[in-house]
Parts: structure tokens; C-alpha cells; sequence
């Protein structure tokens, strides 16, 4: 007869989460140097996200994250979390009709050890060169796993008039030059 006790340890130990050191990464598709670095995988995750009309490459999106890492954008609804595959089946289609591309336009970084958070300022347009539509703030949780710096989250907001971008998290500008 099995003991209450064991079973019980047994069972609440296969219910822990696997650490996400000891899942393997996804590797499909992702560019050797996306997640080398913090900046590398910012600037990956915006360069996948952005383009003409057309597809994007999912595959190395879905690189970027850990296995479950979530999209959270809020609006005066509330939060909606989208999982990586909500995210790709919501933007996708409108991707694919319709040129994207958003930039980063300011950033502020606090980093301790294997965790990070990023506050990165965007503004989005339809073209390369077009004039910006919208812009908000993308608050990016990432963490480093077997070397690699994965998304865990993010969580954005646009800029409304009840909520315009403050001036902290906008880039800043140059001292003035004497002469």
C-alpha cells in the first residue's frame, strides 16, 4: 500500500512548474545573435514584428520568448493576455494586409542578475518613412535562460490624451552647442 504522505509529495512535485533554466529553447528560426544580448533581442523582436505588407516570420518571434511568455496589451478595457499564438493569430492578418513598422524611440533598462525590465518607448507607421500613427510604451520583462536572454512578457499601452507619454520616456535631447 502506498503512503498518503508520498502520494501526495509525489503528486504536488509533478504539479511545480519545470524551471525555465531546464526547458529547452525554442531555436526554430532565430537569428544566431536575437537573443545574445539585451539589445539584440529588442531590436530582433521589433525588426520580426515590422515590414511591408506581408508575412512576418512567426517562427522567429516565437524564438524570442520562453515557452510561455505572454502579450498583455491594456487599454481602458483593461489588460487582455494573449498567449504567442493569440498574438500571431490577432496580428497576423492585419500584418499581412497592411505595412507595420514600429520603432523604438527611447529606452530606459534596470537589469539585477538574470532579470531584466525594459521600458521602450515605440511609435508605429505604415510605411518605413511615413509619419507615425501611434506610439506608446512596451514594458518588456526578460530574463536570461542557459545564456540567452528570453522575453518573458510584454505588456504595452498607447499613448491616449488621458494618457500622453511623459517626458521621462521620451528621447531626449541633444545639450545645445555654444558658440
Amino acid at each position: 500500500m502506498i503512503d498518503a504522505k508520498v502520494l501526495l509529495g509525489a503528486t504536488l512535485l509533478a504539479a511545480l512548474p519545470v524551471p525555465l533554466a531546464a526547458q529547452q529553447a525554442p531555436t526554430a528560426s532565430a537569428q544566431a545573435d536575437d537573443s545574445a544580448t539585451i539589445d539584440s533581442a529588442i531590436a530582433a523582436l521589433y525588426a520580426v514584428i515590422s515590414g511591408p505588407p506581408g508575412p512576418r516570420d512567426w517562427a522567429r518571434f516565437k524564438a524570442l520568448f520562453v515557452p510561455e511568455g505572454r502579450l498583455v496589451p491594456v487599454s481602458d478595457a483593461g489588460p487582455r493576455i494573449l498567449t504567442q499564438q493569440d498574438y500571431v493569430e490577432r496580428a497576423g492578418p492585419a500584418f499581412a494586409k497592411d505595412g507595420f513598422f514600429e520603432t523604438e524611440i527611447a529606452r530606459r533598462t534596470e537589469l539585477y542578475g538574470n532579470v531584466a525590465h525594459v521600458f521602450s518607448t515605440y511609435q508605429s507607421r505604415r510605411t518605413a518613412t511615413g509619419a507615425p500613427f501611434a506610439r506608446g510604451i512596451n514594458s518588456i520583462q526578460i530574463v536570461r535562460v542557459a545564456g540567452k536572454w528570453r522575453i518573458l512578457s510584454i505588456t504595452w499601452q498607447g499613448e491616449t490624451p488621458a494618457f500622453p507619454l511623459p517626458d521621462a520616456y521620451l528621447p531626449t535631447k541633444p545639450a545645445p552647442q555654444e558658440k
